[in-house]
């Protein structure tokens, strides 16, 4: 009888022990509220985003307040205000965000306005439609009281100046990582335990006019899907968007794969899809329902924000194919 109730024993052990590890596992990992952003920009941007979640905010308000620090910072060259423009000497943005139900708003090649990510936010809540563009997108932002404003700074106008006199008739080859900046794209999941993003950017510098990249795209630069996570891209909008990268990111998730293991076979998506992939930078961050975060690049360089109540807001360095 002894006998039996010490197999018994190790029995329960041995089918209960693994159970109580995965649970305790996944209790660990559900970190709320959680914000990650790009790049050390990102850094500001948490900031604000965490002040609306910590407060029991809702994710979408926590990823419009965060961005738009980004947009406002005339020091920034990629993003909004003092980014760098067209080859014509035009500002133009583009902007989207989602929520948790999975509506979504964008806007693409808008000039004048600071914050095109409020606008993509009107043109969500507002609108039939998910994207308004150019001449349309700024009468619709003027429309809801938007004011204009001139986003050419002194400083990205001599960049400019610099530019053409030294590429009279070349559009200038992208470095990669320029100034540790390119795009700024978050995503959050707040005390109820739902996703929201933001991608916001002026886009490359000396393009093309009329160039849209892939931060306005639902599910290249940007997507949520509340079940599963989220996910948002930077570097060359052009790979991005032939991989559709950010949705291939959480379609990963949904197979199973943890965020990081997603960034990385979505930057392999891009590699494939790319025969000059050696020269391009194109990164991926992610979080999935359970509060995992993941970061992924082709170049080195790349590093992300994190914000969490265990550590604070801090820099990660992602990891990279090259």
């Amino acid at each position: 009888m002894r006998r039996v109730r010490s197999l018994l024993r190790c029995l329960f052990c041995v089918l209960v022990t693994p159970v109580c590890v995965v649970t305790i596992h996944a209790a660990e990992s559900n970190v709320r509220p959680l914000v990650v952003s790009t790049w050390r920009h990102g850094l500001a941007a948490n900031e604000a985003a965490w002040k609306v979640l910590s407060d029991g905010g809702r994710a979408l308000d926590a990823v419009e307040v965060g961005v738009k620090v980004t947009e406002s910072d005339p020091t920034n060259l990629s993003v909004g205000l003092g980014g760098l423009p067209d080859r014509e000497g035009n500002v133009t943005l583009d902007a989207c965000i989602m929520d948790e139900t999975g509506a979504c708003g964008s806007v693409a090649f808008l000039q004048h306005i600071e914050n095109p990510i409020s606008v993509a936010r009107l043109v969500m809540e507002k609108t039939p439609h998910v994207m308004l563009v150019g001449e349309g997108a700024l009468k619709f932002a003027r429309a809801n009281g938007f004011q204009k404003k001139n986003l050419l700074t002194e400083r990205a106008n001599a960049e400019w100046e610099k530019w053409k006199a030294n590429n009279p008739d070349a559009i200038q080859e992208r470095e990669v990582n320029v100034e540790n900046h390119d795009t700024i794209g978050l995503i959050a999941i707040d005390r109820q335990g739902n996703l929201s993003g933001a991608c916001t950017t002026s886009g490359m510098a000396w393009k093309l006019h009329g160039r849209v990249g892939d931060s306005p795209i639902i599910g290249a630069g940007l997507y949520v899907d509340n079940e599963i996570g989220a996910a948002t891209a930077t570097g060359v909008g052009e790979a991005v968007i032939r991989a559709v990268g950010s949705f291939l990111v959480v379609e990963l998730m949904r197979q199973g794969h943890s965020p990081q293991r997603a960034c990385e076979l979505a930057v392999e998506r891009v590699v494939a899809k790319s025969s000059d992939w050696k020269t391009l930078q194109v990164g991926f961050i992610a979080i999935d329902k359970q509060g995992r975060v993941g970061g992924y690049s082709i170049q080195p360089g790349f590093d992300y924000a994190v914000y969490d109540s265990a550590q604070g807001n801090r820099m990660q360095k992602a990891d990279s194919r090259l």
